[in-house]
């Protein structure tokens, strides 16, 4: 949640971020509406809290008749002040419900609108002209089929729609692409971390996936646990209502976990091979710093990610994804897009989020500074997303004789493998 200050202060910038998301500024007015509401009950409670402490005190003093009176009068006072205190906690919980709906604002930067408004920063690299070549590129599918890479009818068979298997080479890509990223983030200053995939619902709705993202994510109701759809989740999770010590900022994290998504609203969209699919592994950047360094901490997560790219040898370009797309928690997002033949378009491969101090608010991370404790930064990037890279490789490295070249940068992950030789 944001800074109460910031609405009660200027509740016009938070009207025009809602409105450059595409979102009801009138929620501003219902959470100030609340919030007063809030405030005026505290106070009444406070007053008769005051006036019955006050009573106590005669009560002690007097004797007879006034004694009986002030008696009779402390029960009435007990029966108002339960009921101010239950209208307190009503007002507050009405005031928390109506927060927990208003996203974080989208910077300035960010461009307004919905999906298809971001804006392209750079391109990197050319797209292959297969053309040029003499020869019309094979789609993942199709390549994982010759390569025994990838099996999606018996994924089908055994999970469902969207699941898959990586059999031989797709499996072994699958480690050196973990490796390989893993050694990157390591080598960048991150700490190595495998963190649950199942979490408590404070640690989903803390990080902000139980509001518009709440149809996406698969819940056990008999054991009360969510499924990650990211392992943003468990990290941002992993210093809750902890105080930090300023001087160890900012701290960095890599965590490979399985990721669930149901891919609600998805139907009929990428439904061919692995690039939409409900389960998936992913290596994850995090960082906890502050919200004055977040935004150079924002550009260096994106050179990460531009420096992975690189070592995949992809053509890509970068967006700054508009304001309503950037989902509850990130005030700005930067989205790597892989150019994918088949699709003769632009795909999401990583993406990198500032959530100011939006997630760490909710989830009470604070650090410890020479002008006092206040709410840390917190900022996720996807280094690798492992059915999407293997997508991009296959169907950019592919050569005429049904071959893929591999990226120089990922050989020695591979035993020295220059080329994967297709099995059938």
């Amino acid at each position: 949640m944001i800074d109460l200050r910031i609405l009660r202060n200027d509740p016009e910038l938070v009207r025009d971020a809602q409105r450059r998301r595409g979102e009801s500024p009138e929620l501003v007015d219902e959470i100030l509406a609340k919030d007063e509401a809030r405030r005026t009950t505290i106070a009444h409670f406070e007053m008769l809290r005051a006036e019955q402490k006050a009573t106590g005190k005669q009560v002690a003093r007097a004797a007879g008749e006034e004694r009986a009176q002030l008696l009779a009068h402390t029960r009435e006072l007990s029966a108002r002040v339960k009921e101010a205190e239950a209208a307190q906690t009503d007002a507050d919980g009405a005031y928390r419900q109506a927060m927990k709906r208003l996203p974080n604002p989208a910077a300035p930067e960010a461009p307004a609108g919905g999906e298809d408004d971001y804006t392209v920063i750079e391109h990197v690299g050319e797209p292959r002209d297969f053309s040029a070549e003499g020869f019309e590129p094979l789609d993942h599918v199709e390549l994982g089929k010759r390569l025994g890479a990838i099996d999606i009818e018996r994924g089908a068979k055994v999970a469902g729609a969207r699941f898959y298997y990586l059999t031989g080479v797709g499996a072994e890509l699958e480690f050196a692409l973990v490796n390989m990223a893993m050694d990157q983030a390591r080598s960048a200053g991150f700490t190595m971390m495998i963190p649950p995939a199942l979490v408590k619902p404070p640690a989903m709705e803390g990080t902000g996936f139980l509001g518009q993202a709440a149809a996406d994510v698969y819940h056990l109701p008999g054991d009360d646990f969510y499924l990650v759809g990211t392992s943003e989740v468990a990290l941002a999770a992993y210093h809750s209502d902890e105080v930090l010590d300023g001087d160890s900022l900012p701290r960095r994290y890599v965590a490979f976990s399985p990721c669930y998504r149901k891919e609600a609203g998805s139907y009929g969209k990428d439904t061919r091979g692995i690039w939409r699919v409900h389960w998936f592994d992913k290596v994850e950047m995090f960082s906890y710093t502050t919200l004055e360094e977040s935004y150079a901490e924002h550009e260096r997560m994106l050179g990460w990610e531009k420096q992975w790219l690189d070592k995949l040898e992809l053509a890509y370009r970068v967006i700054d994804t508009a304001a309503g797309d950037l989902g509850l928690s990130a005030a700005r997002k930067f989205d790597c897009e892989a150019w994918i033949p088949t699709r003769s378009g632009y795909g999401e491969l990583t993406s990198t989020s500032n959530c100011t101090e939006f997630q760490a608010r909710r989830l009470n991370v604070r650090g410890r500074f020479a002008d006092g404790i206040r709410p840390l930064a917190t900022l996720n990037g996807t280094l690798v997303a492992i059915p999407r890279a293997i997508v991009a490789i296959l169907e950019t490295h592919q050569q005429a004789d049904g071959s893929v070249r591999v990226p120089v940068a990922l050989q020695p992950y591979l035993h020295g493998r220059t080329t994967l030789e297709p099995v059938q």
